[in-house]
């Protein structure tokens, strides 16, 4: 008698399946808020930076200013319109606001410059003359740009520096609201 005796087959079995699939379901579910919260923190980090830049570059150019008085600044191969009454970049319109981000290298890429009447409201802070907000391209159109931005308010009088504040005026913008 000649019988073959099965091989016994490799693999795993249905239960064992199961069980690395459910192990795996709730490390995914553990870790991904963890994942979700970093993109606002992310955000919030970088209009820090950019506020930051933004301050480098008033500074520097007020610093030109006083040196040589110009109506208009060389910084980084961009040309910014000064106010001659405080010596600090001027906001007149839209593109001597880009030219201001442009100079503190905010690329178009990354942000989105608004100023008060160039053809939207958003974020609506910008209302008001001699400011401009910069928003996350991430964000454009949403509600979040509203609290999650910088701005920047030029001064108009003599020996006072420009107000740069990420999101609400009194500084307060949380990574809650730049999710």
């Amino acid at each position: 008698m000649n019988k073959s005796i099965k091989a016994a087959q490799g693999g795993f079995t249905l239960i064992e399946l199961i069980v690395v699939i459910v192990i795996l379901g709730i490390l995914a579910a553990t870790a991904l808020p963890k994942f979700a919260s970093l993109s606002g923190e992310a955000r919030l980090a970088s209009l820090n930076a950019a506020k930051g830049s933004l301050s480098a570059t008033s500074a520097m150019t007020h610093g030109k200013y006083l040196v040589s008085p110009s109506a208009k600044i060389k910084v980084e191969g961009t040309e910014v319109n000064m106010n001659t009454a405080s010596g600090y970049p001027a906001v007149t319109d839209l593109a001597s606001a880009q030219a201001i981000a442009a100079a503190a290298g905010l690329s178009t890429a990354d942000y989105t410059v608004y100023v008060s009447g160039n053809g939207t409201t958003e974020p609506a802070v910008t209302a008001g003359s001699n400011k401009f907000a910069v928003v996350p391209n991430s964000i454009v159109g949403t509600a979040t740009a509203t609290k999650c931005h910088v701005m920047y308010t030029a001064p108009t009088a003599a020996s006072t520096a420009p107000t740069i504040v990420v999101g609400s005026p009194n500084n307060t913008t949380a990574v809650t609201d730049c999710e």
